[in-house]
């Protein structure tokens, strides 16, 4: 990998200050990779104020014009095959991504026949908030530069982290928005505490806190618990602000009711007590 290169326009990418600016860049990027086009797509999920997104491209005029008058963002196999792959991939290599279908195979044959033969493409997605690809395009008569397509992977990636930068803006947490007993389970599970502990200190079924907490990753956009478990702790004062009864205090204060719960289940009171329940503990 040519590593001068790489570091130059990695540079100029993450200093990119406007999204024209990023036209700019990106652009100059691939024809010194050794393409011809480039197109950059971002797009939010419905909970941030702009919903349009990003569109940055230099592709034929005749091309965008049709993609954008027929709605073809939907159909497009490329976006589809963003979904399919943890690495960037050429387009040649759709067939072994996803399945094919007639109105896929003219779309690409229509691009090829208005000046986009092969690509190169980075999709990146992160849950809950955005989605988006960028892609390297050659001419028909011309093959992919194979020897920078790590190069195009770094920098499709450095640009769409740029998009969402000056689009989104630093990083913030979704709303919360749970129960009340969803927080109570979210709680113990941010103690450690398995599902089956904490049905014993809330007296509700096994299965009912994992519902709870299946919800509560849910509703917060979170895909799994240890997920879950590390944005409550990193959000405690919002998802537990000042209610007692997700306190710690609380839990010392009716130390004996859970205590008989537990007795109930044949548990260890002391040494679990020692660990989840001491009023001296640290919060996390």
């Amino acid at each position: 990998m040519p590593l001068h290169l790489t570091e130059e326009l990695s540079h100029d990418i993450t200093q990119a200050f406007d999204l024209s600016n990023l036209h700019s860049v990106v652009q100059r990027a691939s024809r010194r990779m050794g393409f011809d086009h480039f197109a950059l797509n971002f797009d939010l999920h419905q909970h941030h104020a702009s919903p349009d997104g990003v569109l940055l491209h230099d592709y034929p005029d005749t091309w965008a014009q049709v993609y954008v008058a027929f709605d073809l963002a939907g159909q497009d196999p490329v976006r589809r095959a963003c979904d399919k792959s943890l690495t960037g991939f050429a387009w040649r290599d759709l067939p072994h991504l996803i399945p094919m279908t007639k109105g896929h195979r003219q779309m690409l044959a229509i691009g090829r026949e208005l000046g986009l033969a092969d690509g190169y493409t980075i999709g990146r997605h992160l849950p809950g908030e955005s989605s988006g690809s960028c892609s390297f395009v050659v001419r028909a008569e011309r093959s992919l530069p194979q020897g920078m397509l790590m190069v195009a992977e770094l920098l499709g990636a450095l640009a769409l982290a740029a998009a969402r930068r000056l689009t989104v803006g630093p990083a913030t947490p979704p709303p919360v928005r749970f129960t009340d007993r969803q927080r109570e389970c979210v709680l113990w599970a941010a103690r450690g505490k398995t599902a089956y502990e904490t049905s014993i200190i809330l007296g509700i079924s096994e299965e009912t806190v994992i519902q709870h907490v299946k919800m509560a990753r849910e509703c917060s956009a979170l895909h799994s618990r240890s997920e879950l478990t590390s944005f409550a702790l990193r959000l405690r004062k919002t998802i537990y602000p000042t209610d007692p009864a997700l306190s710690w205090s609380y839990a010392y204060q009716h130390r004996a009711d859970v205590e008989n719960r537990l007795k109930q289940a044949g548990l260890r009171i002391a040494a679990y007590l020692n660990t989840v329940l001491d009023p001296v503990a640290t919060e996390p």
